[in-house]
């Protein structure tokens, strides 16, 4: 018998299975396709970097992302299997998520 991650790509890991998200083991470029579990297979609607989250399945807003079996924060919108989830669209569940619009700079304080 298989276990879920044995069908997985490659390129993706999965770091636990109470997870419903998988980490890129490498850079993956938009337009690639990644097999996921169950022979299901989706296509990156945009590049995912080496180390970032992809969803495990469909995850709809406001439920909790969990990675290593804990939850690491809540989804703003509904994502589709193999979308990225990050700052864009992940909110932490223990630490302000600071995101810059594109000309903006962040000014900290020492």
């Amino acid at each position: 018998m298989s276990t879920p991650a044995q069908s997985l790509d490659p390129r993706l890991v999965l770091l636990s299975a109470e997870d419903n998200c998988l980490i890129a083991c490498s850079h993956l470029a938009a337009g690639t396709t990644v097999q996921l579990e169950g022979g299901n297979s989706a296509t990156l609607p945009r590049d995912i970097g080496l180390g970032h989250k992809l969803a495990r399945h469909a995850i709809a807003a406001g439920e909790k992302v969990l990675k290593y079996g804990a939850v690491i924060g809540s989804l703003r919108v509904a994502v589709e299997a193999g979308e990225h989830i990050h700052t864009h669209n992940l909110d932490s569940d223990y630490t302000p998520t600071y995101t810059l619009d594109e000309g903006e700079t962040f000014v900290g304080h020492a």
